[in-house]
């Protein structure tokens, strides 16, 4: 069969990645994808959000599925074309994706289901959300309703950090709504569930890590590493949330006409104390697709065909798949390029890569990447690559990814040095 997949991050090449060693698969096309995705799969010139060109260029390709990967073109409305038009596709409509693209509608929706949340309240200008932090005062969690690429979210632990936070929300981020929540305490977790419309099947667990810095320092990004599984909850946890935090949300969306199906992301806020445990469990917030850079640390350890699934996600298949996955745990490490956050800087070479693919245990996957005009590997900013590990157990899967990573040559870099410690 012939796949296409939608994206161009390292989430998508290791969506690739994973299609491209199935048996059933005879050819992966991305759009528009990068140098590293070009390995496995033929890439397709095609923005993300060209919803119209996709489907031409599927209908004329003859693909067989399609799996999104970046929240924007779920929310340019590609699941939606593609459906109507017959074509079996991975992810959920817009209505459906605004689980992740209102925050204001996800927590509408979590109230709805009984989901366990933090409390909550949502503003719309700037006056009126200054003076509620003047009243309550830190901490508290601001977040940008709309997408955000990662970046919408400000924990303020200072009163001192609100107008910094504001002079983002309603300047660069340009949010029309925010949402404010409590401050909650504990350590968080990625759960992800696939999901036909009906029914869910959990993902091995997974956590990364969100600051820029070792020991949890530094601002907010779309994730500096992962680790899959994870070993912050147990399977009966991990059951508990199924039934209390995944399920209830497909009831009500097919109760109110939005079905859910694709991949069904909550990230949750874990108490650290067990005694606590499930019942003090909270989620976060929801995605509605495979995390980045949880997806590498998930699907490196997938065994099982991933085609099964994402046809029982597609409609494709009516048996439930069974997943399969390998004894060996992942450890997932971002290499980001010099001034991200903030001001990543674009063009500078990437050398080194042929000497990481030698490490035994490890695979690298391209996030931001492209060729300059002498065909040279360059950074196009933000978090450029990242490095997975396999091992026996974390210290191995560690020690793996670290060893590639420092093979990797790129100036300025910033890497986390903790993942997985």
């Amino acid at each position: 069969m012939k796949v296409l997949v939608i994206g161009s991050g390292a989430r998508e090449h290791a969506i690739c990645w994973s299609l491209a060693a199935s048996p059933r698969v005879s050819k992966v096309y991305c759009a528009p994808g990068n140098p590293g995705i070009a390995a496995v799969a033929e890439l397709i010139a095609h923005p993300v959000t060209a919803v119209a060109e996709l489907l031409d260029t599927a209908g004329r390709l003859g693909i067989d599925l399609t799996v999104v990967g970046p929240e924007a073109a779920l929310e340019a409305g590609v699941v939606d074309a593609f459906t109507a038009a017959g074509r079996a596709i991975v992810g959920p409509t817009k209505a459906a994706a605004m689980l992740e693209t209102s925050k204001a509608f996800a927590k509408e929706i979590m109230i709805a289901a009984n989901v366990p949340t933090a409390k909550h309240h949502v503003f719309h200008s700037r006056p009126e959300l200054e003076r509620h932090c003047a009243e309550h005062g830190a901490p508290l969690v601001l977040k940008a309703d709309g997408l955000a690429s990662g970046k919408g979210v400000f924990v303020i632990e200072d009163a001192s950090q609100f107008p910094a936070a504001l002079d983002s929300l309603f300047g660069p981020l340009k949010a029309e709504r925010v949402v404010v929540e409590e401050f909650l305490t504990g350590v968080e977790v990625s759960c992800i569930f696939a999901a036909n419309g009906s029914e869910v099947i959990p993902l091995a667990p997974a956590h990364d890590y969100k600051r820029l810095g070792d020991a949890d320092q530094g601002p907010n990004t779309g994730g500096m590493g992962s680790v899959c599984p994870s070993p912050r909850i147990t399977e009966q946890e991990l059951a508990w949330i199924q039934e209390h935090c995944a399920a209830p949300i497909l009831t009500v969306m097919r109760e109110r006409g939005t079905p859910f199906s694709g991949f069904l992301y909550a990230g949750l806020m874990v108490p650290t104390d067990p005694a606590k445990r499930p019942d003090g469990i909270r989620v976060l917030e929801y995605n509605t697709r495979l995390g980045d850079p949880e997806c590498q640390a998930i699907l490196s350890r997938l065994a099982s065909d991933p085609v099964d699934l994402m046809e029982w996600i597609a409609g494709k298949r009516a048996e439930r798949p069974k997943l399969a996955w390998r004894s060996e745990v992942s450890t997932c490490v971002v290499v980001a390029s010099d001034g991200y956050p903030e001001a990543p800087v674009k063009g500078d070479q990437i050398t080194g890569l042929d000497l990481a693919a030698l490490v035994p245990g490890t695979v690298v996957f391209h996030a931001a990447t492209s060729r300059d005009s002498r065909g040279n590997l360059v950074s196009v900013g933000g978090r450029t690559l990242t490095v997975v590990g396999l091992g026996a157990d974390y210290s191995t899967a560690r020690s793996a990814a670290y060893k590639a990573v420092d093979l990797i040559q790129l100036r300025g870099r910033r890497v986390r040095r903790d993942i997985g410690a």
